[in-house]
């Protein structure tokens, strides 16, 4: 397995507690998880705002410690592992934000965006390079000049793909990367995707509370609900049989009827 969390879970301060001057009371948000990903697997991540999809998507990159269990990575532990430890593991896990406009710093050009990624991590940063993972996104190479602002969502969302694969990662995390673009635009997107994980082999975890986004992409999906993993299995098996109720109502929600249970009989 390239990436592998072996029964995490995760707490973090309830802020909305204050049980003793300067002491909070921990709030756990994932609950004894486990969860492995080969190279070149697309694993979509299902759950409802607070489900802990996104916390583990963040866990699995170690950008939180887990405060029980074990993260491993290309069969190195990291879970413990510090920054210095780390350092040389980040250009291989990388993640695509949700909000490309708050990811992206307003002040820099995309060419400059770019070339900080790719610098930090001792690659080629001329405008050649740059222009070179510009156009594999599907971006004119005049986008190196423009800022952030300048563009259109669909075309920020390109940028932060880009600025993620274009360290060329094994590993990545893409958290609600189309939950706020136009249907036709989400579909671009989720064909770039496919392309660039075909291309490049990458193992990915796709993040998203839409479901029938995730059946265009993932073979594989894992449904969390509390914190809690409560059903995975293959993406065709689990849209055809959910096996919790809670399953059922996700699928049932989704505004296309020929993806309710069944759908793949008929």
């Amino acid at each position: 397995m390239l990436i592998e969390a072996r029964n995490i879970s995760l707490d973090v301060p309830d802020m909305s507690h204050q049980v003793l001057i300067g002491h909070r009371r921990k709030l756990r948000i994932l609950k004894n998880v486990s969860i492995a990903l080969k190279k070149g697997e697309t694993v979509g991540l299902v759950g409802e705002s607070g489900s802990g999809k996104t916390s583990l998507g963040r866990s699995l990159l170690r950008l939180h410690e887990p405060s029980e269990g074990q993260i491993l990575f290309d069969g190195q532990d990291i879970t413990h592992a510090s920054a210095a430890e780390l350092k040389p593991l980040r250009r291989r896990m990388q993640m695509i934000f949700q909000d490309p406009q708050s990811s992206l710093n307003p002040r820099h050009t995309i060419g400059s965006i770019l070339a900080t990624a790719l610098k930090l991590n001792g690659m080629d940063a001329s405008d050649k390079s740059i222009a070179a993972v510009l156009d594999r996104v599907g971006l004119p190479s005049s986008a190196i000049r423009r800022y952030p602002h300048q563009l259109s969502g669909g075309q920020r969302q390109r940028v932060g793909i880009a600025r993620a694969v274009a360290l060329k990662p094994d590993f990545v995390v893409a958290d609600e990367i189309v939950s706020g673009l136009d249907v036709s635009t989400q579909a671009q997107v989720l064909d770039l995707l496919k392309g660039l994980r075909s291309e490049m082999g990458l193992a990915l975890a796709f993040i998203s509370h839409d479901l029938s986004v995730v059946r265009s992409l993932c073979e594989r999906v894992v449904i969390m609900k509390g914190g809690e993993i409560i059903e995975e299995g293959g993406t065709a098996e689990v849209f055809a049989a959910p096996r919790t109720a809670f399953t059922r109502t996700l699928i049932d929600s989704i505004p296309l009827p020929e993806v309710r249970p069944g759908w793949l009989d008929s």
